[in-house]
């Protein structure tokens, strides 16, 4: 990040309820190729129902007078976590798009002041995760220095950096569309993943 954790976390509280949402929605955004990529190598979620939801926020984001049931959304978001038994690596990586999202409603459900830091922080935590698990090294120290240093985190960091300044902005449609773009990143995720690697191999366990 280009400042401090901790100035960057007081910049997110910062901003504006509309700001923090187009922030969390395309951080959301980044997670769901890994959603998808899960489904389609386990069989497991619906990826298109997980993006028409997203959809709806940035339908709410872009239109002020529109009106959209999220207790109804959350319900629906709520059946599309993986199966509670699966522990492998893709599941967890799918859950953090289904926790991103959940955050991400909350807000529009009501007060949440600490969802864009919890989105945040679940979309680094899984590049993370991502790090440790290709990097093999178990030396704590030597470990989170790799993961400072890492391209992948370098990646999130900047593109943090990038949502957040969006978000500081004047959110019209055209700045929402952008920030959806963003987001989008050309379909890969924050592990550098996109769902066209599910006719590769399967994801790790």
């Amino acid at each position: 990040m280009s400042s401090s954790p901790s100035g960057f976390f007081d910049r997110l509280q910062a901003l504006p309820p509309r700001g923090q949402q187009a922030f969390m929605a395309a951080l959301c955004e980044r997670l769901v190729p890994n959603y998808a990529l899960y489904a389609e190598t386990s069989g497991h979620g619906d990826p298109q129902a997980l993006r028409a939801i997203l959809a709806l926020v940035w339908e709410q984001l872009s239109v002020k007078e529109a009106r959209i049931d999220f207790e109804r959304q959350a319900e629906k978001l709520a059946e599309l976590e993986p199966p509670a038994e699966d522990d492998s690596f893709g599941a967890r990586r799918a859950l953090e798009a289904v926790v991103a999202l959940s955050s991400l409603l909350d807000t529009l459900r009501g007060d949440a002041p600490g969802s864009i830091l919890e989105v945040s922080r679940t979309s680094r935590g899984g590049v993370r995760a991502f790090i440790e698990l290709t990097e093999g090294e178990e030396d704590a120290e030597k470990l989170a220095q790799l993961a400072r240093e890492h391209p992948l985190m370098i990646e999130e960091n900047d593109f943090q950096d990038a949502a957040l300044e969006a978000a500081q902005a004047r959110l019209d449609k055209d700045a929402i569309k952008a920030m959806r773009t963003l987001g989008r990143n050309d379909g890969v995720s924050n592990l550098g993943l996109s769902a066209d690697d599910a006719s590769d191999a399967a994801p790790p366990r």
